[in-house]
């Protein structure tokens, strides 16, 4: 045990002085931590999940955003509870073994790129709003070979993209709500004969219109659309002062959850009706098209556009700097160590690049955008829900080693045993939910694949390693 630990520190030291920069200042941090709770699942997925589970759809993100607001907490605690941490993977392989640190690292860079396909595939869906007959794979290429390209020059590059892109996102669901409010406030009527009214939220059929099954169908969405929620987590290796950002991001989520989701839900349904909402586009920009301002609704598509964009970002980002923290702790071939000039994992950005524009290619394979969207989100979903519940069950077993620890925390999690518990039968839950659904039950018996591939690769990854030194 004390051999393990020795080692632990050494790893850890060798970590710190690899160079990543503490170049993300506070207001990178909130801006990084707003993006994440607005994700593409809001902006491209809400029309779906309207369509199946009405107004309903409202108390499934408050369900999923009060479960993972606690799982953020202890997250936060957890991280500050060692400075030496820089990820989740550092702490899981602490407390629960050193082959939890590598399914939960490997499984968050899969999860990322898998979702990074998914943002590009929805770009070349917005971009056709403007270029109807352009194929899709164009833009898609485009915007992952431009995020790549920032994405090598420097940290403070992507946070300051970040920041700009959560500005807009933000400025936008602000608009998108003063307008609803307004055309609901004043009756106005769109051209195709709906009045805009807060009754729509209670119309006949509205609450529940295909029943039960309906409704839990939209938690797989739901879920998606908080996508890089707990990439304060990843960022905490490069932020300035983590002890006052990460606490002050995190505390702010049920405030985004009930501001950005809850009431911008409100307003889509209260202008279109829950019976107008198309499943195959964004209700955001079908909101300003019903309601006759089309010159709104390319605004509104640009927005969406960059809130993928944005999500697209933040997985090139975190991709490289999991694999850059898993080959600092030998569970990644060693070469994705070393840093460029700029202090970059540029290896690990290459290796992650180059799987993305692999997964791509199913632009080619299946041409509806929806559909894609549908398997790659499931696909992520179930990925981070393992992730999630890992870091769960990691501060379970923080509470129960190293009591000291939390009894000297300043950051605890309320209710903190009570709560992981709830934490864990919630996405226990949900992982049922998933198999009710045809196109969500294909993700999930994919899934499974990657596992036993994880467990056959952490059986050789001495092998790999040792052959990579002897190679150099």
């Amino acid at each position: 045990m004390e051999i393990d630990k020795a080692s632990h520190m050494e790893q850890s030291t060798q970590y710190d002085n690899q160079g990543l920069q503490k170049n993300l200042e506070n207001r990178h941090i909130q801006l990084i931590a707003i993006g994440g709770a607005i994700g593409t699942g809001l902006f491209m997925g809400a029309g779906k999940t309207l369509s199946l589970s009405g107004t309903s759809i409202i108390f499934t993100y408050m369900i999923t955003g009060f479960f993972l607001f606690f799982m953020m907490r202890a997250l936060g605690e957890l991280l500050l509870s060692n400075t030496r941490y820089h990820s989740f993977a550092d702490f899981a392989g602490e407390y629960l073994g050193p082959w939890t640190g590598f399914f939960i690292g490997w499984s968050y860079w899969l999860s990322w790129v898998v979702a990074c396909i998914g943002d590009v595939v929805v770009i070349g869906g917005y971009m056709q709003f403007w270029y109807p007959d352009l194929p899709l794979w164009i833009p898609a290429f485009a915007a992952l070979s431009i995020l790549l390209f920032l994405n090598i020059l420097s940290v403070k590059l992507f946070g300051e993209l970040e920041f700009w892109f959560a500005i807009i996102k933000i400025i936008a669901i602000i608009a998108l709500i003063v307008v609803g409010f307004w055309m609901a406030t004043t009756g106005y009527t769109s051209p195709d004969g709906v009045k805009a009214s807060f009754s729509h939220l209670t119309d006949k059929n509205a609450l529940f219109p295909h029943g039960a099954a309906g409704f839990l169908a939209g938690f797989q969405i739901a879920l998606f659309s908080f996508i890089g929620i707990e990439l304060v987590g990843v960022t905490a290796a490069e932020a300035k002062n983590p002890e006052r950002t990460l606490p002050k991001a995190i505390n702010s989520i049920p405030i985004r959850i009930i501001f950005f989701y809850v009431l911008s839900l409100i307003c889509i349904v209260a202008v279109t009706s829950w019976y107008k909402v198309s499943a195959d586009k964004s209700p955001f920009v079908e909101l300003f098209t019903l309601a006759g301002l089309p010159a709104a609704a390319a605004v509104i598509n640009f927005v969406v556009l960059t809130s993928a964009l944005s999500s697209a970002n933040s997985g090139v980002f975190s991709t490289s700097r999991m694999l850059f923290g898993l080959a600092c702790e030998d569970a990644a071939p060693r070469p994705l160590q070393k840093l460029s000039a700029s202090n970059i994992p540029l290896r690990g950005l290459i290796l992650s690049g180059f799987c993305m524009f692999c997964g791509a290619i199913l632009l080619f394979i299946m041409p509806s955008v929806m559909a894609i969207f549908t398997l790659l989100s499931t696909l992520s979903a179930i990925l981070l829900i393992f992730i999630w519940g890992v870091i769960v069950l990691s501060y379970l077993a923080y509470r129960k080693k190293r009591p000291d620890l939390h009894q000297r925390s300043i950051y605890k999690m309320p209710a903190g045993i009570l709560m992981s518990y709830g934490c864990l039968g919630f996405f226990f839950f949900v992982l049922c939910v998933l198999s009710l659904q045809a196109d969500t039950r294909v993700g999930l018996l994919i899934a499974p694949i990657w596992f036993i591939w994880l467990a056959i690769a952490y059986k050789k990854k001495d092998a790999i390693n040792l052959a990579f030194v002897f190679k150099k």
